[in-house]
This record gives C-alpha cells, sequence and structure tokens, in this order.
C-alpha cells in the first residue's frame, strides 16, 4: 500500500525575521493544510529549506510537524544527504521521531554513477525500518538522474523502498519507468504541471509547491482524477498552469513563501543564499493567485 496517495504538499519552513524557525506559524500552516485537505506533509524537503538548517535544526521541525500533525494524516520527513552516511543519521533520527516515511534526494555534487546510486540509497533504506521514496531531480543533482532501470531495481530488491518522486520532467522516461515497474513503484509528480500527465501513467500523486497556496485545489486536481472525473481534474490543472509558472519563476521556495506571506501566513524570510522575490516577478505572482482566486 502506497505510503499517501493524492496531494501531498512540500511545505515550507517558516522563519523570524532574525533567520530563526517560527514554529508559530508553523502550527497555523499545518493546520490550514490539513484543513484544506492534503493528503500528506512533507517536511523539510527542498521546499522546506533542509539545505541551510542544521542538522539540529532539521531534526527539530521533523518532531514538531508530527507531533503537531498526531497521525491525522501521514508525515514524510526529508532526509537526504550527498553524503551516505548523513543521509543514514538523519533517517534513524526521522524514524525515532515517528515519521511515517523519509523522501531522500539524489546525492548532489559527488555525482555517482548508477551503481554508487543503487549503494547510497540500499544503505540509507535498509539503516530504517520506514518506507522510503526516492527523489529524482537532477535540476538539482548536477543533472545525475536514476535511471529508471535503477528506480525499479531499488524497489524490487529494497523492500521498504516504495516509490519515486519524479521531478525529471521528462514524461517519457516516467512511461519507460511505468512499463518497467510493473506496479512495484508509486511514482509522485514532482512538477505542478505535470500532475494530471502522471497520474494518466499511473502515478499515485503529487508531491506539490502549489498545495502550500492552494492545498484544496491541489487534493481536488487528484482526488477529481482518481473518482473518474478526468476533464474536472484537468480543468484545475491547466486553470492553475499561469500561477505554477508564477511559482518556479524564480528558484523555489522563494516565489511560495512570498505567496504565502501575500495570504498572512507568515512565512517569513529566506535564508541566504536565497533572497527575496523581484519586485516584478512577485506582481506576477499577486496577479496569478488573484486570478486563481486564492488571494
Amino acid at each position: 500500500m502506497a505510503i499517501f496517495t493524492g496531494a501531498g504538499v512540500a511545505i515550507v519552513t517558516p522563519f523570524h525575521e532574525d533567520g530563526s524557525v517560527n514554529y508559530e506559524a508553523f502550527v497555523a500552516i499545518i493546520e490550514d493544510q490539513i484543513a484544506g485537505g492534503t493528503d500528506a506533509i512533507i517536511v523539510c524537503g527542498t521546499t522546506g529549506e533542509a539545505s541551510t538548517l542544521s542538522h539540529e535544526e532539521h531534526l527539530d521541525v521533523i518532531r514538531y510537524c508530527v507531533k503537531q500533525v498526531n497521525g491525522r494524516i501521514p508525515v514524510i520527513a526529508g532526509t537526504g544527504s550527498n553524503c551516505t552516511q548523513t543521509a543514514v543519521y538523519l533517517s534513524q533520527e526521522a524514524e525515532k521521531a515517528g515519521v511515517d516515511g523519509i523522501l531522500v534526494v539524489t546525492p548532489y555534487y559527488n555525482k555517482c554513477t548508477q551503481n554508487g546510486l543503487y549503494e547510497h540509497f540500499k544503505i540509507v533504506a535498509e539503516s530504517v525500518k520506514v518506507p522510503m521514496i526516492l527523489y529524482n531531480i537532477p535540476g538539482r543533482t548536477g543533472g545525475v538522474l536514476i535511471q529508471p532501470q535503477t528506480v525499479v531495481r531499488l524497489c524490487k530488491e529494497v523492500p521498504n523502498i516504495v516509490g519515486v518522486k519524479d521531478a525529471t520532467g521528462d514524461l517519457s522516461e516516467v512511461a519507460t519507468l511505468m512499463a518497467l515497474a510493473d506496479g512495484a513503484v508509486d511514482v509522485y509528480s514532482g512538477n505542478d504541471d505535470q500532475i494530471v500527465p502522471i497520474l494518466s501513467l499511473g502515478g499515485k500523486g503529487v508531491i506539490s509547491v502549489l498545495s502550500n497556496v492552494a492545498p484544496r485545489q491541489t487534493h481536488d486536481i487528484c482526488q477529481r482524477f482518481f473518482d473518474g472525473d478526468v476533464a474536472g481534474s484537468r480543468k484545475i490543472q491547466l486553470d492553475a498552469i499561469d500561477l505554477i509558472h508564477a511559482l518556479f519563476c524564480e528558484v523555489n521556495p522563494i516565489p511560495v513563501k512570498k505567496g504565502l506571506n501575500l495570504q498572512g501566513k507568515q512565512a517569513g524570510p529566506m535564508r541566504r543564499p536565497l533572497t527575496d522575490m523581484e519586485d516584478a516577478n512577485a506582481a506576477r505572482l499577486e496577479k496569478a493567485m488573484k486570478e486563481f482566486g486564492i488571494l
């Protein structure tokens, strides 16, 4: 059984102006997501600025999220690293915190081979008992791609590796993966503009940036598809395209934190090296949010 089906939010980590984690705002954001129908929370991923959190902060945010959610929906923790032993440590600590699963990104900077990827993910997965989702995002990992054959091998040979978040943007690769997998891989879209196409290939849902500002609509894209209302699902997907483009007109999570701040959600500033959104792009985002009816 999949860890979750539907729309999982890749949730932001809100900060105070001094850069510390704003846990009061985090509670409100979590509660808004659950009230909006979000099917899972993915904490401390790319959108959660995990790369600028210390290990202590990273684990504190995971623990806080698990405690606040309190079993109402699954919580999946980002625990990846380009160092295998660091990924093992973060994964084991996240498991102790009570997460329902972990999301482990392709090692960045090292640029390992497919054999290296296999060994890395296998070692991390075997260090815990909770299910693991691979995170395939070559745009952030020096172009390193987990090839479909490697994804399938991992899911078939390592019992608790159950799926992949696919942010390759390549639907042909996804189709190849699905053909090879024969049901052995749970695939989640990692791109908000490809939710319906990936669902049509047999995907389980999306791990979404869009859901931060539009949880109900992102959930409905998936749920309507699952309910057989493909036209209704497609309409929401296409209606959201301008907003999705605006959410990625600067590097994620700069725009989505701006969007949450526009909604009064107190997501706060970015941690450096990320900077606040440029004025022209912020105006574009605000316009798109108004047109989509979420502002």
